[in-house]
């Protein structure tokens, strides 16, 4: 991973459009191909990102550039849909870069991992003829929480979290990634399945063709939640 804090304006052009002004930012470069661009505030949020599989590339700034103060242009193009994020990057403050390594991924708490279990034993609640093929199916940035076939036989992804947030879905995008890229399973589709999902989250995943699920914790145990319910 590299870090740079820097002084720059940040350009996304493509399916949409949005300009950060001048000004000091954190720049996180992972090894995946993704750009995050984060200030000092909004908590774990980034202001602009692009999501992997995505090409970096950085160039000399054209003349008028240089005249207004610009020193780099990077570019972060998006594989798949040509979208890019241009930083235009006025000074660098500080830049570091760190080999990581493979992450053993999130270790989920209880709930989590007794709601894998359930979906696993119950996992027609995806849909009607779905099958579970395996749990835990390794990647090599972490294990799946569920590969499962639906009714036409294709592979589907299932994502388990207790609190659907983005940080999920981002997950889920990068197994997905990985996974498309393995002939014996594609294509394979992603479900997000959480006890409760963010708006921010399912916007994110619908945009991303994943589909999302709600999962009601008591009644998958076959408890009474107590609480009233339409249907």
């Amino acid at each position: 991973m590299r870090i740079v804090v820097a002084r720059c304006s940040v350009d996304y052009a493509g399916r949409l459009s949005a300009h950060l002004p001048l000004a000091p930012r954190v720049l996180m470069l992972k090894a995946d191909g993704s750009i995050l661009v984060h200030s000092d505030g909004g908590s774990y949020k980034p202001l602009n990102w692009m999501s992997p599989p995505a090409v970096f590339t950085a160039s000399e700034p054209d003349d008028e550039q240089r005249a207004a103060g610009i020193t780099e242009v990077w570019t972060v193009t998006h594989r798949k849909t040509g979208d890019s994020l241009i930083v235009s990057v006025h000074e660098v403050l500080s830049d570091a870069s760190h080999e990581l390594g493979v992450d053993p991924g999130l270790v989920k708490d209880g709930v989590e991992a007794h709601l894998q279990v359930l979906l696993a034993e119950q996992i027609e609640r995806l849909g009607d003829g779905f099958e579970l093929w395996r749990r835990e199916y390794m990647t090599p940035i972490g294990p799946v929480d569920i590969l499962a076939r639906d009714a036409e036989g294709a592979t589907v992804a299932v994502e388990i979290k207790r609190r659907g947030e983005i940080d999920g879905v981002e997950q889920l995008t990068r197994y997905l990634e990985l996974l498309n890229r393995d002939p014996r399973i594609a294509p394979v589709t992603g479900v997000f399945a959480a006890q409760e999902i963010k708006p921010q989250a399912r916007t994110l995943a619908e945009d991303r063709g994943i589909r999302c699920v709600v999962l009601d914790y008591d009644e998958m145990r076959g408890i009474d939640s107590g609480h009233a319910r339409l249907f």
